[in-house]
């Protein structure tokens, strides 16, 4: 552990590491499901499913089978009581608040030797917090002390409102089983330590832990993973990224004074690395900055029209609005421009949805060659999305191009991920296939489209998973 000036306590590697090793695994100390998703997704593993059980006696939470309920169980046992007696379940907040109060009561503040941190050492940043955030704070505090049992142990408003604090600043979004959306905040004490840099050495993942398996020791343990992106010296201070580096140097910095309380001085925001790919011009010749400036204001007002219809799930208005947007994109924005790639984003995954999987594989490869230019070679968002666009081109009957950048997506993934993680084994999986398919296609083309087609009509193609907000892109999670 180290001291920076500005940055507060810090980690550095004691010894060399390479790409993909754990420097640290960190178990969860507590974590809730988010109130949106109480009935879609299981309270013990975090994993979205149809089909849930209810808790018989409090009737809120809810478990994919009896062993998730038995594994759940020592967290729910006192929520489950509150809940009762209480007549119904608080909000988010108060529940993780109180789940890590039973939690302090019983074991500490230490709950395991590889601990290097206890709550009450994190920053709750009580005194930097806006006006309105304290009222909701102190809302949230009002409404602990109702839920919390009278026969419990009592705590003072202080240590409440601390622990309020520090799941505002500290609150990690924890991602259903195969890390593609957020489903819930957990808290991490040893991943509080670790500093922010917009272009870090390290990344951060979520690994649920073994499913299969009916023992209750072994089948969900939510911890997080902390994996180097490349080579990392002896005493080399290690970094993770709080926002999405796809933002522009001004809006990270930003985003991070506001949610996190400190102005970021690293490198790419001082230098604005990369910002001019961001808003740039396409290369063509005659394209005045006037129309680059109109296209790009035009296309934020588009992108709120685009979000509204996307939350009313309306999706060939989605379409609608997105090929609009990008027809007058053409040309003018540069591929690497950040509102261009957000559209493509958007229709590439509204249109694999709707089944439109030619269309669709065009735009997931506009998007992957402007992700290139961007991210870091090892970051989780490029992989995630040269994964989808694969997937897209395999479905849309592109076999050579979809084989490529699923090997290419692997290759990232086992990096950032590691080769135990669900998704990985799913696209290992992935990988094998498109590459069994690809020796066929070889082989004998004109076979290999006739088997395809007499499969697919076999086997009509079910409707893919509602498009959901992309990625987990930032680590933790303001209220």
């Amino acid at each position: 552990m180290i001291q920076r000036p500005r940055k507060g306590r810090g980690l550095r590697a004691t010894k060399e590491v390479w790409a993909g090793d754990v420097l640290f695994a960190d178990p969860c100390f507590a974590a809730v499901v988010f109130d949106s998703l109480v009935a879609h997704v299981c309270h013990s593993c975090f994993r979205r499913q149809a089909k849930l059980q209810r808790c018989g006696q409090c009737r809120f939470a809810q478990y994919c089978d009896r062993t998730c309920q038995r594994a759940g169980w020592v967290e729910h046992k006192q929520e489950c009581a509150a809940i009762k007696s209480y007549g119904k379940a608080p909000n988010e907040n108060i529940r993780l608040a109180a789940r890590i109060m039973w939690r302090l009561n019983k074991e500490g503040g230490v709950v395991s030797d590889m601990q290097l941190t206890t709550l009450d050492d994190l920053e709750d940043h009580l005194s930097d917090m806006p006006e309105m955030d304290l009222k909701e704070l102190k809302v949230d505090v009002h409404n602990f002390l109702d839920f919390w049992p009278r026969t419990g142990k009592q705590h003072t408003v202080e240590s409440i409102s601390h622990i309020f604090g520090v799941i505002n600043c500290n609150g990690f979004m924890v991602s259903d089983q195969k890390g593609l959306q957020a489903v819930g905040v957990g808290l991490f004490p040893n991943l509080c330590l670790v500093n922010h840099d917009c272009w870090p050495n390290c990344t951060v993942i979520l690994n649920n832990g073994n499913h299969s398996t009916i023992n209750t020791m072994y089948h969900t343990q939510k911890r997080i993973e902390l994996r180097a992106l490349g080579k990392i010296s002896a005493g080399e201070e290690l970094t993770v990224s709080y926002v999405d580096y796809l933002n522009l140097s001004e809006d990270r910095k930003q985003m991070l004074k506001q949610q996190y309380f400190f102005d970021c001085t690293c490198e790419h925001c001082t230098k604005k690395t990369k910002d001019d790919l961001k808003m740039a011009g396409a290369v063509v010749d005659g394209v005045p900055e006037e129309k680059v400036k109109e296209v790009t204001e035009y296309s934020v007002e588009m992108l709120k029209k685009m979000e509204n219809a996307r939350l009313e799930a309306n999706y060939n208005e989605v379409v609608k609005i997105c090929r609009e947007c990008v027809e007058k994109q053409e040309n003018v924005l540069a591929d690497t421009h950040i509102y261009q790639l957000k559209m493509w984003s958007t229709l590439g995954e509204v249109l694999s949805y709707l089944q439109f999987f030619e269309e669709a594989a065009t735009y997931a490869r506009k998007m992957v060659d402007g992700y290139v230019k961007l991210y870091h070679p090892n970051n989780a968002q490029l992989g995630m999305t040269m994964m989808r666009a694969g997937v897209t081109h395999w479905q849309a009957g592109h076999i050579e191009v979809g084989h490529g950048m699923i090997c290419k997506a692997y290759a990232v993934l086992m990096v950032t991920h590691g080769s135990t993680h669900p998704i990985t084994k799913d696209l290992e999986a992935m990988r094998n296939q498109t590459e069994m398919e690809l020796r066929m296609f070889k082989q004998n083309e004109y076979v290999y489209h006739s088997m395809r087609e007499a499969a697919l009509k076999n086997q009509p193609m079910k409707m893919m998973a509602e498009p959901v907000e992309e990625g987990v892109k930032g680590l933790f999670r303001k209220k």
